[in-house]
């Protein structure tokens, strides 16, 4: 990302939650009800109809889900030296 963001002159911002985060996320509890609301009854086929049903989520107050099926493959197990990690231009709030 960091030699994408070089390239293009654009800082680009990355947010890692860490496993379980939904658990204390109050926006995300709320979501998931009117999310579950949305597909019931509806049979979960395949990955296609859940991306597609949560993203046609909506609420009362306006709250509107995006959702994307990232289908891609991704390596497991990708080891970063310290020379690329020192390179990469990172900021911390």
């Amino acid at each position: 990302m960091q030699k994408l963001a070089d390239e293009l002159g654009i800082t680009i911002e990355v947010h890692h939650l860490p496993p379980g985060t939904s658990k204390w996320n109050k926006i995300e509890h709320r979501l998931f009800s009117f999310i579950t609301r949305n597909w019931r009854a509806k049979p979960l086929v395949s990955h296609r109809v859940i991306v597609d049903l949560i993203a046609a989520t909506t609420t009362k107050t306006g709250l509107q889900v995006h959702c994307e099926l990232d289908d891609n493959s991704y390596p497991k197990g990708v080891v970063v030296s310290e020379a690329e990690m020192a390179s990469i231009n990172i900021k911390t709030r």
